[in-house]
């Protein structure tokens, strides 16, 4: 639980989360995830028992390693800007459970989730009966899955936007029969449940495309794009790709939002977004590509609604300002990928004297590959802790900047990190928090707390 989420003894929205919480929560567990017991014969029984809800609502299926919640909130804000009623589904959460279930932007409340759990709670004891062996019971994301798809189909969206939490093949959200897929930037990560190889991984990624369906896939390493398209060929599923098919240029950025031309299958498109970084440019025309597929099955989404709904795109701790003078920015980058795109972001978007960083990881995380990215680009840095249960302790980070001969100071206290870098920091410089989604998420807490502007 995140540190906004203040306990409520007893209240009937705490028995619901407790409930929620009570099963296999893969995203907190320290213990190492296997293979074993992964798959989709749980969740398709408690939908089933549900009336199927994920068959109700039309839907936009988001996989990758990187860029997944960022074009799935793109592509849900432009189907709301075009007048439908739209559901997005992410994970985790920064602050709140309840911002992994939202329609038109609206997180579900708390009443709302105790309703739900009522009806689910129910089907997941029956479940669970069938499969006596603990191991074998519904997860926790599973029943987040379920409350989801329950709540869009009870609301009647009509689309529902559904990020994969990890992997594809075997996600929990993989019930869908998607009107189109997506498949975002794919890096390392998950090799002890995905495999140690992005032909691996992307093999994974790709078990969201469904026989002949369509699959909108954004820029690819040569290794991930050949797997994609042999499995997409299996499938039989028409392909289109971001760089061939689709293709952008930018036109230009602000240090709030950046600008881009999409020419994509049906028409040209002049857009401002307020996410930075290039991988943001690649997320937006992926979603023009998911978003034209739609226009192409007799969706009415004019040009109007698709710059309108990516200029209102609201997505926290990507490339997140949270004060000038001195700068500070958070990030959720946790792999060596995405840390690479982040240095290479900010050297790009942003003017400084001296940068300083404060580094928390989740404990599973390639420790050495992404202090290589970072060491060459930061001077002083702060190692610190999230309060999420998998997060990283703050020597093994400490070891690694010391290879490189670089000072660090430690604290496993996330809301002692932050104004302990601002001490340090002069006003023309930067402060960057990164390393995971609960770093940046303590970040934008302690921010608040500051009372820092951005």
């Amino acid at each position: 639980m995140h540190s906004i989420e203040a306990k409520v003894a007893d209240s009937p929205f705490q028995q619901a989360l407790d409930f929620i919480y009570s099963f296999i929560d893969y995203e907190r567990q320290r213990t190492p995830r296997t293979r074993q017991t992964w798959d989709l014969k749980r969740i398709q029984n408690l939908l089933a028992r549900l009336a199927n809800p994920h068959l109700q609502v039309k839907t936009v299926h988001v996989a990758g390693s990187k860029g997944k919640g960022s074009t799935s909130s793109m592509v849900a804000s432009v189907l709301t800007a075009a007048g439908y009623k739209t559901g997005l589904y992410t994970s985790p959460h920064l602050h709140l459970y309840n911002e992994r279930i939202r329609i038109d932007g609206h997180y579900i409340t708390n009443d709302e989730i105790v309703a739900l759990i009522s009806k689910i709670k129910p089907a997941v004891e029956v479940v669970n009966l069938e499969n006596p062996e603990k191991n074998e019971h519904l997860t926790t994301f599973e029943i987040t899955t379920a409350l989801g798809f329950l709540y869009f189909a009870a609301k009647k969206a009509e689309f529902q936007v559904i990020e994969v939490g990890l992997g594809g093949r075997l996600d929990a959200t993989n019930v869908v029969q998607p009107e189109v897929s997506v498949i975002t930037s794919i890096s390392y990560e998950h090799t002890e449940l995905l495999g140690n190889t992005l032909t691996a991984i992307a093999g994974e990624k790709a078990g969201i495309i469904k026989p002949g369906g369509i699959v909108v896939v954004a820029p690819q390493v040569p290794e991930a794009e050949k797997a994609i398209t042999a499995i997409a060929g299996q499938q039989h599923a028409r392909q289109i790709y971001v760089g061939r098919d689709i293709t952008y240029k930018s036109t230009g950025f602000s240090n709030a939002t950046q600008s881009l031309l999409v020419r994509g299958r049906l028409d040209t498109y002049g857009i401002t977004i307020p996410l930075l970084g290039k991988f943001q440019l690649d997320n937006a025309a992926t979603a023009v590509g998911a978003l034209e597929v739609l226009i192409e099955k007799g969706y009415r989404i004019p040009k109007t609604a698709i710059i309108e709904g990516m200029a209102n795109v609201q997505w926290e701790g990507r490339l997140q300002i949270l004060n000038h003078e001195p700068l500070v920015i958070t990030d959720g980058a946790h792999n060596q990928d995405s840390i690479h795109k982040l240095c290479e972001a900010l050297r790009q978007y942003f003017k400084y004297d001296q940068a300083i960083l404060v580094l928390g990881m989740s404990a599973d995380k390639d420790v050495t590959g992404i202090v290589s990215e970072l060491a060459p680009f930061f001077g002083k840095v702060i190692a610190t802790r999230s309060v999420h249960p998998r997060s990283m302790l703050t020597a093994p980070i400490a070891a690694e900047f010391r290879k490189h001969n670089i000072d660090i100071k430690q604290t496993e206290d996330i809301s002692v990190a932050l104004p302990m870098a601002l001490r340090m920091a002069g006003k023309n410089d930067l402060i960057c928090v990164t390393g995971s989604l609960f770093v940046a998420a303590g970040a934008i807490e302690q921010a608040l707390v500051l009372g820092l502007k951005p």
